[in-house]
């Protein structure tokens, strides 16, 4: 249940590609200020106005400077340390691995699809691009019947399917109910700003509400798939809590007005989430060992 060479080879690009987009943004001197513009919906919307991110809005600038140091000092790390793992044959190393692809490909897709045009527009492509196919080479290098057999071992199950499940509802919720109410009124979501579709919320509602909703009903059924499943779902979510909370942290430095409400939710909402699922994926993991 080795995942094949190719995996590795991408896996490093990816660590090397990282590095360089986020060290660029991070360590940059960047002058500037933020900057007012006319939307074409004639809305006025506040620019980033330095560094990368000049041309993407204040909000979404500051949270791709949070989503930079997250990816310089957790994700590439975890990457390595998934990269050593799984080259040794632990199979706790394949996991982690197939779980930071997931998250990179997530990261990535995002920037590459929503990010405003700047000068390392390529490399988020080749992030992306790099991220879909090691994902879907590792997802294809675990064998069922063996996870079958080490799950017997007594992983979690209602637990983590009901965890899988009620996230899939949240997310649904969170970025359903917006667009709902923006669809009725016959106007853009709330800070759309400059841009001319929410990326995020089509992602998260094509893909991961889905594959929570898809999992959790596996993992129910005793399908070994559903737990394999599980695992990118799970650390995207771990990966999530420190990452929204910086992103709260640069955003409000940043001069983002939030209420008190606006803050204090998302970042309480994830570290909970966050911390579950730290919990769930030591248990699935340590099961599986």
């Amino acid at each position: 249940m080795t995942p094949p060479l190719t995996v590795y080879l991408l896996s490093m690009l990816i660590a090397l590609l990282a590095l360089l987009a986020a060290g660029i943004s991070h360590f940059e001197r960047a002058d500037g200020k933020p900057q007012t513009i006319t939307t074409t919906r004639g809305q006025t919307a506040q620019l980033y106005g330095r560094g990368i991110y000049r041309y993407d809005t204040l909000l979404i600038g500051a949270g791709f400077k949070a989503q930079d140091a997250v990816t310089l000092f957790i994700s590439v790390p975890l990457l390595l340390i998934a990269i050593i793992l799984s080259t040794r044959g632990v199979f706790v190393g394949h996991l982690l691995l197939l779980g930071m692809l997931s998250f990179f490909l997530y990261a990535y897709a995002s920037m590459a699809l929503g990010a405003a045009y700047n000068r390392l527009f390529l490399v988020y492509v080749a992030l992306f691009g790099s991220s879909l196919f090691a994902f879907i080479l590792t997802f294809a290098s675990f064998d069922r019947a063996e996870l079958t057999t080490r799950l017997a071992a007594g992983a979690p199950r209602e637990s983590l399917a009901i965890f899988m499940i009620v996230s899939g509802l949240i997310t649904l919720f969170v970025w359903g109910a917006p667009l709902v109410s923006a669809m009725r009124k016959d106007t853009a979501p709330d800070r759309l700003d400059s841009y001319t579709t929410p990326i995020t919320f089509a992602l998260d509602l094509a893909i991961i509400t889905p594959s929570t909703f898809i999992s959790g009903a596996l993992i129910l059924q005793g399908d070994a798939l559903g737990y394999l499943i599980a695992v990118p779902l799970l650390v995207i979510i771990v990966l999530l809590a420190p990452l929204i909370t910086l992103s709260t942290i640069m955003q409000r430095k940043a001069g983002v007005e939030f209420s008190q409400g606006e803050m204090i939710g998302p970042v309480a909402g994830f570290l909970v989430l966050g911390l579950i699922a730290i919990l769930l994926a030591v248990s699935l993991f340590a099961a599986l060992a």
